[in-house]
């Protein structure tokens, strides 16, 4: 079953396939905020918000938790649901997907603390795009061939204490600002500086330590 499947059959949504203030064609022309305001006044258009971030948030909860397919369906679910239930309480002034991310991120580690840890697990292709993102953003890298790039990134990766993994994803693969992240991770900006710093280092003194021949 589909995750819009499921979620029109959820009784806690009870969305309908008629949309009062949006069509599939016009409704990645409006922002998050004003989406929320619309999804406020009339329940039928939260698919909408299902659709504009379902791919975006199982990118991040497989980056982060390494589950299967299946796994990620039955968690982004339960976000959807739980987003939806709290909509009233989010400030339009703030970022919507700072907001939405905070959930998904919550939640897959809520998850991932109940299950015990899981190996990450990604594919080919974005193994190549971990490592294109994040060699670019950390100097030992820069000279590195692509290829090499691709494994130490990931073999370094796996070895990196969970805080700094997490701020790693979020600014160089979500490309999320100081800012987002603060408000994903609930920390302060300076905070999260220091966490980027620290992870950086972390990468480079586990390099080092593991005498990668470049």
């Amino acid at each position: 079953m589909s995750l819009e499947s499921g979620l029109n059959q959820n009784k806690y949504l009870n969305l309908s396939s008629s949309w009062r203030y949006l069509t599939v064609e016009n409704f990645d022309k409006i922002t998050d905020e004003e989406l929320v305001k619309l999804i406020l006044e009339n329940q039928e258009n939260f698919l909408f918000l299902v659709r504009r971030y379902e791919e975006k948030l199982t990118r991040y909860i497989r980056r982060i938790s390494g589950l299967d397919k299946e796994d990620i369906e039955d968690l982004l679910q339960d976000i959807f649901i739980k987003v939806y239930q709290n909509l009233n309480d989010f400030d339009t002034s703030l970022k919507f997907s700072s907001w939405i991310y905070r959930i998904a991120h919550n939640h897959a580690i809520s998850n991932f603390r109940k299950s015990k840890a899981r190996p990450v697990t990604v594919s080919m292709d974005e193994e190549t795009e971990i490592a294109r993102r994040i060699a670019s953003g950390i100097d030992v890298l820069k000279e590195v061939d692509q290829k090499l790039k691709k494994k130490v990134v990931i073999d370094v990766l796996k070895k990196m204490d969970k805080n700094y993994k997490e701020v790693l994803i979020l600014k160089f693969l979500e490309e999320k600002d100081y800012n987002e992240i603060s408000d994903i991770l609930q920390k302060p900006v300076g905070t999260i500086g220091t966490l980027i710093n620290r992870a950086k280092k972390q990468f480079k003194k586990i390099v080092e330590k593991e005498k990668i021949d470049f």
